[in-house]
C-alpha cells in the first residue's frame, strides 16, 4: 500500500486540527452574537417603553442625557382640508 510521507501526514493533520478549532471558535462566536442580538432587542424595547413613559409625563421633549435638561418639541399643526369637487350635471 502506498503512503504519503510522515512529514506530509503530520502537516495535513495539523492543518485539519487548526481548521476544526477555527470552526469551533466561529460557532462559539456566532452563538455569542445570537445571544447578544437578543439582549440588544430586549434593551431596545425597554428604551422604547421608557420613552413612552417619559412622553406621558413630560410631553414631547428633547432630553440632554448628560444634564437631564429638556426642551419641548414644537409640533407643527398642519390642518388638512378635504375639498369635495362637485360635478356639474350636463345634459
Amino acid at each position: 500500500m502506498n503512503k504519503i510521507s510522515e512529514e506530509h501526514l503530520k502537516s495535513i493533520q495539523e492543518q485539519q486540527t487548526k481548521l476544526n478549532n477555527l470552526l469551533n471558535q466561529i460557532g462559539y462566536v456566532e452563538a455569542q452574537k445570537h445571544g447578544l442580538l437578543h439582549e440588544f432587542g430586549d434593551v431596545n424595547k425597554n428604551v422604547e417603553d421608557f420613552k413612552k413613559l417619559l412622553e406621558d409625563e413630560y410631553g414631547q421633549v428633547n432630553i440632554n442625557v448628560e444634564t437631564g435638561e429638556y426642551t419641548a418639541i414644537e409640533s407643527e399643526k398642519n390642518e388638512m382640508k378635504v375639498v369635495k369637487e362637485e360635478t356639474a350635471n350636463v345634459e
